[in-house]
């Protein structure tokens, strides 16, 4: 039986992450800027978030590339913040990163849209362009618009449920914050 041989391969992704963090080092030691970073390790960046794209929960999406670069992003940005020391496996790490840019991405444009819907909603306006003709001359709007009013209700409600829940745990705090203030000082 072969052997499956992996995108990106682990042992050497950790190899050249622990190269640049001691040439990070020594630069620093130097006094100088740190090196400029590897292809190879964003090259793995982008094996890993272009992989990750393809993968059933978000292949579906339109604004897939910008996802990917958010992923890419944040790996530049949090990278250094990997330790060899505690873990040896940078693809999970890094693949974590990604996913969770990924979900930050879905809800930005969720929020866009919503945005969009809510005012086509209270003004009753589409675009013209957005319109179109069927074959009997009937104006029709486009699929993107038939669950207009599905998707505003469901955005709501997700939106009053997280205000209710952080509510709620304000409301703990506070009534544990008003019982430690009438326990007595001594105990």
């Amino acid at each position: 039986m072969m052997k499956q041989k992996h995108y990106v391969n682990n042992a050497d992704f950790l190899k050249a992450l622990i190269d640049y963090k001691t040439a990070c080092d020594e630069a620093k030691a130097e006094g100088k800027d740190d090196p400029i970073v590897p292809n190879y390790i964003g090259e793995c960046f982008l094996k890993i978030a272009n992989h990750l794209s393809r993968k059933p929960n978000f292949i579906s999406y339109s604004f897939r590339e910008e996802m990917v670069c958010d992923g890419i992003e944040n790996c530049i940005m949090y990278f250094r913040n990997f330790d060899p020391i505690k873990s040896s496996n940078p693809f999970a790490y890094f693949t974590q990163i990604i996913y969770f840019a990924f979900l930050r991405r879905i809800q930005k444009e969720k929020k866009q849209l919503y945005v969009k819907y809510k005012a086509t909603e209270q003004f009753g306006l589409l675009d013209e362009g957005e319109m179109y003709e069927d074959s009997e001359g009937n104006m029709k709007q486009f699929v993107l618009y038939d669950n207009l009013s599905e998707f505003i209700q469901t955005f709501e409600a997700k939106k009053n449920e997280k205000k209710k829940t952080k509510l709620k745990v304000l409301d703990k705090f506070l009534e544990e914050t008003v019982l430690d203030e009438q326990l007595p000082d001594k105990l």
